[in-house]
């Protein structure tokens, strides 16, 4: 191919995507557009279940409006929400089993500390399995008022071996109430639904955070989670439903055979880091029903199977937008 030939391609490449953005929506404040698709999520689940939790993962920066934890607070987003989540506060952030820099752990407990100040409670997932980097992880998360949970594995597919921190029989109706958590989102090492029931029924953890589907297909009703919800001890604890906002999912049952050709006009690149894992442009309706609209939405079975309330994920999705 000649040089002009490439310079052609080249314009034309150019063209197309220049044609792709003008056909996308426009959303002219990234993090704006998360909040209040939080907010409308939250809405939709309280107006069904009044005591129904709403836990955002990461994108702590969304509970204020400027660039640092001291700007004003997002009230309305404040308000929609009951808690966070938090991953690699301490472990993790650039590598499994490595402590997180400094700079990046005191930034992220500025605007954690002052959500915490405010009733909400923070759930902090660190990766790491050495026991001395558990402990401390564990520690420092009592230091600052937070339930924590070492994840020997980032994929989340077992429950850790060294068992149960702060362990009480002690039924827990409120986040205020639960001093642990358990992880446990890919249940592909477990046979069957009965055996992953089994498992969990096995362990004292206070909150259970898990997948809606077994293998993506196979969902748990509401007796099944009913069960789920009973500890070792007999006490009883909350199950939250997880579910991926900023990105859409080949494997979930809203997926179309057609998108694997021909993406939506809402759906951009593929995770590099996880296979089959899309960004979605959140601010777009035909992305929101998915989610959160009347009828055969995520959040509606998430609820018609019982959950205690909804573990929201890849709230961060604005950073990719935003770079």
């Amino acid at each position: 191919m000649k040089k002009r030939e490439y310079i052609l391609l080249f314009l034309i490449l150019c063209c197309l995507f220049s044609c792709e953005k003008k056909n996308r929506q426009e959303c002219s404040n990234y993090r704006q557009a998360m909040r209040d698709f939080v907010i409308q999520i939250s809405s939709v689940a309280k107006q069904c279940n009044p005591n129904f939790i709403i836990i955002p993962q990461n994108g702590i920066e969304l509970i204020a409006m400027g660039e640092d934890a001291e700007s004003e607070l997002a009230w309305d987003y404040l308000s929609a929400i009951d808690g966070h989540g938090q991953e690699d506060l301490f472990y993790g952030y650039y590598q499994d089993e490595e402590p997180t820099p400094v700079s990046e752990s005191d930034r992220l407990l500025g605007y954690l500390r002052r959500s915490s100040a405010l009733g909400n409670h923070v759930l902090v997932t660190d990766y790491c399995a050495l026991p001395s980097h558990v402990e401390d992880s564990y520690l420092r998360c009592v230091q600052e008022g937070f339930i924590s949970f070492s994840a020997h594995r980032r994929n989340l597919d077992a429950i850790p071996a060294c068992g149960v921190r702060e362990e009480n029989d002690e039924d827990i109706l409120s986040l205020s109430q639960a001093r642990n958590f358990l992880y446990l989102i890919n249940p592909e090492q477990f046979a069957n639904k009965t055996d992953f029931i089994n498992a969990v029924c096995a362990t004292n953890y206070d909150i259970l955070i898990m997948d809606l589907f077994l293998d993506g297909e196979v969902a748990f009703n509401a007796v099944e989670v009913e069960r789920l919800r009973h500890k070792a001890n007999g006490g009883r604890r909350l199950v939250m439903g997880y579910m991926s906002i900023g990105e859409a999912e080949d494997y979930r049952y809203y997926w179309q055979s057609s998108w694997n050709k021909h993406r939506p006009e809402w759906m951009d690149k593929e995770n590099s880091a996880w296979s089959g894992n899309y960004k979605v442009c959140y601010w777009y309706k035909e992305w929101q029903d998915i989610i959160c609209g009347s009828g055969d939405s995520y959040l509606n079975r998430i609820l018609a199977a019982g959950f205690d309330g909804v573990y929201l994920d890849v709230i961060d999705a604005y950073e990719y937008f935003e770079e």
